[in-house]
């Protein structure tokens, strides 16, 4: 299977997650090139439903006699595209190619159903499940719906790691804070309170919380938490006191932190705020969140695939990464995973590419690691 043209043929195919970019189409088209490769590789194909219009396309290899199961795991939508241009059009520069999802994470999607290609002429024990999953660049609602009715031994997250080997990330949670004041015209301030100036204190507050956070002892493989405000709004017209200022803000997390510790830290600064001043209101809501990721480095996949890329000239040292995968949803359903993928740069950005030599590195380390897994 030549990689770089099934790479040239995803990045072609505008995929934008609806739920981030409004009217966006979503994943059906690319995911019927990806179907269409795997099954050109010789691999089954099955669709998984997940959203209307938004399938999952699992790929698999199905051998003689019973084995281990392995699975290469990689999403299918891509952020938007302000910005650019020609973002679907990919352009080859210095060994580079640029497209929106080049990086993030076609190529490594390309990658892993080239690797199932060169792997599919001599199989013949266990099985191989080629994911490609929608959704991850919001909620994962993909990785959600895959783990409840496909398992692997061991999985392998296509995500860009630069080629090297990731066993770790950051979690992250979405939470929204509201100040509550008192509308009044402009020209009587004893009778009006101003939202968004509560929610100034609140802000002062989240900032004195992430200095705090990243001042700490890193994680291991996940380094520091922290947090930033992300969207804000309130107010209605100038001459009017604003009665509601409306923030969210990202809290990124690691080991040991969950739902209770970022929502109850939040609570304490508005408790706070409020000792401070009894006519502060301000309520805090958890939106979303996802768990950190941590595996063991004596685990057999990380062991295995390290040892597939000392045989490729390059580092088995064990790494951790900064952004949230996939990776987390398959090891809370029981599935060890790690992350390996092609390097690049411009990860949401509106100049994005990935090294094309890096994708056929991850190929041949994807082929090399399975055959060490199922020998």
């Amino acid at each position: 299977m030549n990689t770089r043209a099934l790479l040239e043929d995803l990045v072609s195919v505008n995929s934008m997650n609806p739920s981030l970019v409004p009217g966006a189409p979503g994943e059906a088209a690319v995911g019927a090139v990806a179907a269409g490769a795997l099954r050109t590789a010789g691999l089954d194909v099955v669709l998984q439903e997940v959203a209307p219009g938004r399938p999952n396309v699992i790929g698999v290899l199905e051998g003689r006699e019973p084995g281990p199961t392995l699975m290469f795991c990689g999403h299918l939508d891509t952020v938007g595209v302000a910005g650019m241009i020609d973002p679907f059009t990919p352009r080859v520069t210095d060994g580079r190619l640029y497209a929106r999802g080049a990086q993030d994470m076609k190529g490594g999607v390309a990658a892993m159903i080239a690797a199932a290609a060169e792997l599919a002429s001599g199989w013949t024990r266990g099985r191989l499940l080629v994911a490609c999953v929608v959704d991850e660049e919001y909620t994962s609602l993909g990785a959600d719906a895959l783990v409840k009715e496909w398992t692997a031994d061991a999985a392998i997250v296509t995500e860009p790691t630069d080629l090297a080997l990731a066993i770790g990330h950051k979690g992250f949670a979405w939470l929204e804070v509201v100040t509550t004041g008192r509308a009044a015209h402009g020209s009587r301030p004893a009778e009006g309170r101003d939202a968004i100036v509560d929610m100034a204190r609140v802000l002062m507050a989240l900032e004195a919380k992430d200095r705090e956070l990243q001042a700490r002892l890193p994680s291991a493989y996940q380094g520091t938490a922290s947090l930033h405000a992300s969207i804000i709004a309130g107010g209605r017209e100038l001459s009017v006191y604003p009665d509601r200022c409306t923030l969210q803000y990202e809290r990124r997390t690691v080991s040991g932190e969950d739902d209770r510790v970022v929502s109850g830290e939040v609570g304490v600064m508005l408790a706070n705020l409020r000792a401070a001043d009894d006519s502060f209101r301000g309520d805090v809501r958890l939106l979303t969140s996802r768990a950190p990721y941590r595996l063991d480095p004596s685990a057999a996949l990380p062991v295995v695939l390290g040892q597939a890329l000392s045989a490729h000239g390059l580092s088995p040292k064990p790494t951790g990464m900064s952004f949230w995968t996939d990776a987390a949803i398959l090891a809370g359903a029981g599935i060890p995973s790690v992350l390996f993928g092609p390097g690049g740069a411009g990860l949401h950005s509106v100049e994005e590419y990935v090294n094309l030599a890096d994708v056929d590195i991850c190929r041949d380390v994807l082929v090399a690691t399975t055959r060490a897994m199922l020998a």
